[in-house]
């Protein structure tokens, strides 16, 4: 039994037109955000989610620390798990509200960036951290605004598309007062 050519160049033809869409080029992904201004928004509404969901924690209810979870990545969700669980065990009390005072750009926001750094002034006066015995664990020369520098990372899986990166300390401008 004979096979005709064409019986085996249609099949050939076939894997070669598929292989030449596999081989295509994808396409780039468009930006995160439209414009400065919206990744600056983005930014800003991220860290005021992250904080508003530190305000809501109560050590004694662990469900309650999901909510900071949620917002955080990388080695800052690895910090909130670490400390709110052993504060959580602990048996320690907080109260009060941290209230973003000032935020501003760090840097000059990249609309297709993977991460986006902000200029915070956040007013602690209010917080305070006791420990089962009803002591105060909030440091004696703490101050009541807190100058930090936030970095938010992409992420397609949070609601604004970031989260919080990092939160350090930092000195200049914006002076906090």
């Amino acid at each position: 039994m004979s096979t005709s050519p064409f019986r085996l160049l249609i099949p050939a033809a076939l894997t070669l037109a598929l292989v030449g869409c596999a081989a295509d080029t994808p396409e780039e992904p468009a930006p995160p955000f439209a414009s400065e201004t919206e990744a600056f928004a983005a930014a800003e509404a991220t860290y005021r989610a992250y904080v508003d969901a530190l305000n809501q924690v109560d050590l004694s209810d662990p469900e309650t620390f999901e909510a900071v979870y949620a917002w955080t990545t990388g080695d800052t969700l690895a910090e909130a798990k670490r400390s709110l669980t052993q504060m959580h065990a602990d048996d320690w009390e907080v109260r009060g509200r941290s209230i973003p005072t000032t935020i501003v750009r760090s840097d000059h926001p990249d609309v297709a960036a993977a991460s986006q750094a902000l200029a915070v002034c956040l007013d602690v006066s209010s917080v305070e951290l006791e420990n089962a015995e009803g002591e105060s664990m909030v440091a004696l020369d703490r101050m009541d605004v807190q100058q930090m520098l936030v970095t938010l990372e992409r992420d397609d899986s949070a609601p604004i598309g970031l989260k919080v990166a990092s939160v350090r300390g930092r000195d200049g401008s914006p002076e906090c007062d």
